[in-house]
């Protein structure tokens, strides 16, 4: 079941937290609970999926994209992710998440977001995002425009791009077997 209330608590954690410019990083803290671990005792991939929701949901909430979603009736999904895990996170672990947007083109917002245990880079994630409304997806000209007047965001940067055309090569629909 999706952590609604662990969900609940990081947006009540950063209620009074300062608004975050768009591409500034937003910091939480989590832990790996009994729940989240998998069969080696670790905290499972599927739930760090759940838990990078943590800290990307009240960083869009503190950027004002939240606002903007409910005032526009906009919607929020994720087109595309890449995660790699490189260090184990175990019972109670404490960790660090640090949360930003990088970069945009036309259509899709592009978030990095890492998990850091006893100072070690533990996983990084990212993820290709888009604002969505009944005709679908919403341009990100007119998605920064929306959070405020000369909000940009930099350039590319080659490790995004190269992993945006390694994406395009890939085969869609996939092959039937």
């Amino acid at each position: 079941m999706y952590p609604f209330v662990r969900l609940a608590w990081q947006f009540c954690l950063h209620r009074n937290a300062a608004s975050l410019g768009v591409g500034e990083t937003h910091d939480s803290t989590h832990y790996c609970l009994p729940w989240d671990l998998d069969l080696w005792l670790e905290l499972n991939n599927g739930l760090t999926l759940s838990i990078y929701d943590m800290g990307r949901l009240p960083m869009a909430k503190r950027s004002g994209l939240i606002a903007a979603l409910k005032r526009r009736h906009w919607g929020l999904t994720i087109a595309g992710s890449s995660v790699r895990y490189r260090k184990r996170i175990r019972l109670f672990d404490k960790i660090k998440m640090q949360s930003r947007a990088i970069c945009a083109d036309q259509r899709f917002i592009y978030l990095e977001q890492s998990m850091w245990v006893r100072g070690t880079c533990a996983g990084h994630a990212l993820y290709r995002t888009a604002v969505t409304n009944s005709d679908g997806i919403v341009s990100t000209d007119q998605v920064l425009a929306e959070l405020g007047p000369d909000i940009t965001l930099p350039q590319i940067p080659d490790w995004v791009e190269a992993w945006v055309a390694a994406e395009d090569l890939r085969p869609w629909p996939p092959m039937q077997t």
